[in-house]
């Protein structure tokens, strides 16, 4: 499939709060999250995710630091929650990427830190 038509796909189910096939995450996903827990830890991310099409239906998962794992819906929640106002913005930016990246085969994951504010003392 083109990234043109999997970039709509992605938009309704990400940022038009469509649904997510179950059965793809269990085709796709499942057996990538050990490794997605991995690179979770190793990079000391704070959560990490990743999308994947076919056959025009949409899955994701979403981990956490604390071992939580969040499948489809439930996963495009917890991103709204966790990036709060930014989200729109910031799944509107990453989409042509992430379509680029399934068209060509590759999964598409984002592990992410959240940058914590450090008091000023001085």
């Amino acid at each position: 499939m083109t990234a043109k038509k999997i970039k709509k796909l992605l938009e309704r189910a990400l940022s038009a709060n469509g649904k997510m096939a179950y059965a793809l995450y269990e085709h796709e996903l499942a057996e990538v999250v050990d490794d997605l827990k991995l690179s979770l830890k190793r990079d000391r991310d704070d959560y990490i995710f990743t999308v994947t099409e076919n056959t025009g239906d949409i899955a994701m998962v979403l981990v956490e630091k604390n071992g939580d794992v969040h499948i489809n819906e439930q996963a495009r929640d917890r991103l709204q929650a966790l990036w709060s106002d930014a989200y729109a913005s910031n799944i509107k930016r990453m989409l042509p990427d992430f379509a680029r990246q399934l068209s060509q085969g590759q999964l598409p994951i984002n592990g992410v830190t959240v940058q914590r504010k450090v008091p000023n003392l001085g």
